[in-house]
């Protein structure tokens, strides 16, 4: 005898607690991302942590439900931004007569500032294209049909 499998919208514990999960996932990731240039962590760590929390909200509340708050429309512009933000970032310094990703020439009074302010836009444009690849290779299987 085959028991019937429950949906997940009939499973409440899993909803409630996810619902109470997914925001403190996201801020976690937040902190990984922002921290990243003073300790452990980083934009790919910070982009994986910040698309498992929208992973587990398509997981637990279905497909459909994660592309009315994430569209692919913003996947894919998240993708092309963090890409940009990374490649411009070499452009400038480039044109501000250093070398390619030579943060020191961002601030001419300090170069320390500078390089703390390239480092942080560099990893926020890895953590965006991190984060929004991981959703576009989740949208990809998770559209998927069996059979």
């Amino acid at each position: 005898m085959k028991i019937p499998a429950m949906r997940m919208r009939e499973k409440l514990v899993v909803r409630v607690v996810a619902r109470f999960l997914i925001p403190f996932i996201l801020l976690f990731g937040l902190y990984v991302q922002f921290h990243g240039d003073f300790g452990p962590g980083g934009g790919f760590q910070a982009g994986v942590i910040f698309a498992a929390g929208f992973v587990l909200y398509g997981l637990v509340f279905g497909l459909s439900a994660l592309q009315r708050v994430v569209p692919w429309r913003v996947v894919e512009l998240g993708v092309a931004l963090g890409l940009l933000l990374y490649g411009g970032v070499g452009i400038v310094s480039l044109l501000l007569e250093g070398n390619f990703l030579d943060y020191r020439v961002f601030d001419s009074h300090d170069p320390m500032h500078g390089l703390h302010l390239g480092i942080l836009l560099i990893e926020l444009g890895v953590g965006l294209t991190v984060a929004a690849s991981m959703l576009a290779i989740f949208y990809s299987f998770a559209g998927r049909r069996a059979g």
